[in-house]
């Protein structure tokens, strides 16, 4: 009992390595602060429930029924957010733990360095911290600190998307490699038929997804916008899918092909669905009614559920992404160099463990350096977290009177934005090696 206590404040695989002593204490340090951004995640779905959303009136301070906006004092009845505002605090709380341990571990090179051991151990005392930015961040007075807090998350968010991308870019290419390997070592087809029948699944589900948004999102007599955006976006992601087999990029990237175009095909039409989710039009968004209803500001119970259909997407490829993070160890020195994952030599003492490529890397002590860059981590779930609180407020804001909650074109072209870029940035891992001939993108 002792021992398990002091593990508390000590290394990391005494928490959970007790019964699978194998595992790494970088992933394990890594997977700890990935299950504070899910506790905190928890407790945000837990405070937007109606049934609970009521109860964070006797919250003191919280809503008093006024406020002061840029110095002005105004009567507000915060009853149609209290969730929103109770997840913008929950945000905000997850946002400045992991921004404060961004720039603790700032240029932190190996476990020589002491803070290194802050990393890896005194899990108790960070989950008090947590837990104390927490309680504090509920008693910021009202003031702008929504209508501020809101366009940090849009950054955030936008820039999460985009980390998004690379990771499905990694993992497409990653699994895309593993078939064919398989394939091309046992010389049976059946892999070769695995790898059409994905593609023509996600090819096809980016279809219909398509037809249904200019069904549902679009009308004859109008939506101008929607009817652009979801054409541009679909014209995008058959240029990037016909780039993506030409002779030249096959020959400089042989493992290229369309299974992860089809991939990032259906990512892209994701983010188009979540972008027209957002469009403040009643008669061009189906789903506006459902998450804002009119009277939400005189209403007892107001809507702020968030549990639409895009928003429940979010949420898993939230939870997926922020795992891989955790976990993830690239294939790709590219991606490796672009997620700052870095590659190491021996560890001392024969403790650091050995890949299947021959590379070594110092896990156990991360003497010779770290397995991560720490800080970069940090920003990675900083990021995630503002990614999560915009996703479970609907990217919802507060209207001039803060009285009812409007969604904003703000919303839609962030997010459309970030598709873009994100086909873009796709665009320039199959050209590159064209571009430049000189580097090695193996």
């Amino acid at each position: 009992l002792l021992l398990q206590v002091s593990c508390l404040c000590g290394s990391a695989p005494c928490l959970l390595c007790g019964c699978c002593p194998s595992t790494k204490n970088s992933t394990i340090s890594r997977l700890l602060f990935t299950f504070f951004l899910f506790l905190g995640t928890l407790v945000s779905i837990i405070m937007i429930i109606p049934g609970v959303e009521k109860e964070l009136h006797k919250l003191p301070g919280f809503c008093e029924g006024s406020g002061s906006v840029l110095g002005v004092q105004t009567h507000v009845d915060c009853s149609s957010f209290l969730g929103h505002k109770a997840v913008y605090r929950m945000g905000f709380a997850m946002a400045a733990f992991f921004f404060l341990f961004a720039v603790i571990m700032v240029c932190v090179r190996s476990s020589k360095d002491p803070r290194a051991a802050v990393q890896n151990g005194f899990w108790f005392f960070k989950f008090l911290v947590l837990v104390g930015i927490t309680v504090g961040a509920f008693y910021i007075p009202d003031g702008a600190f929504t209508s501020v807090w809101f366009y940090f998350g849009v950054v955030g968010s936008f820039l999460f998307i985009l980390i998004q991308l690379v990771l499905l870019i990694d993992f497409a290419h990653s699994w895309s490699q593993l078939w064919l390997r398989n394939a091309g070592e046992s010389n049976a087809k059946g892999w070769y038929a695995a790898l059409c029948i994905v593609t023509f699944i996600f090819y096809a589900a980016s279809i219909a997804a398509i037809v249904l948004l200019y069904v549902y999102y679009t009308n004859p007599e109008g939506c101008t916008e929607g009817k652009v955006l979801i054409s541009i976006n679909l014209i995008l992601c058959l240029v990037v899918s016909a780039v993506s087999i030409l002779p030249k990029v096959q020959d400089a990237q042989p493992h290229s092909g369309l299974l992860q175009a089809s991939l990032i095909t259906l990512y892209t039409i994701y983010v188009t669905w979540s972008a027209l989710a957002n469009v403040p039009t009643q008669t061009c968004n189906p789903t506006l009614l459902v998450r804002n209803s009119p009277g939400s500001a005189t209403a007892s119970q107001p809507l702020t559920t968030w549990w639409d259909a895009p928003s429940i997407v979010g949420l898993i490829i939230f939870i997926l992404c922020t795992l891989f993070i955790s976990v993830r160890s690239s294939d790709h020195p590219q991606v490796n160099k672009l997620m700052l994952t870095e590659e190491s030599a021996a560890g001392a003492g024969g403790e650091a463990g050995a890949g299947e490529s021959g590379l070594h890397r110092a896990y156990d002590n991360e003497q010779d350096g770290v397995a991560y860059n720490y800080t970069f981590f940090h920003l990675c779930l900083l990021l995630a977290a503002l990614y999560i609180m915009m996703t479970l407020t609907n990217w919802y804001r507060p209207d001039e009177s803060l009285q009812v909650l409007t969604s904003p074109w703000t919303a839609v072209w962030v997010k459309i934005c970030s598709s873009w870029a994100a086909l873009l940035l796709y665009l320039w891992t199959l050209v590159a090696p064209l571009v430049l001939p000189d580097r090695d993108f193996s």
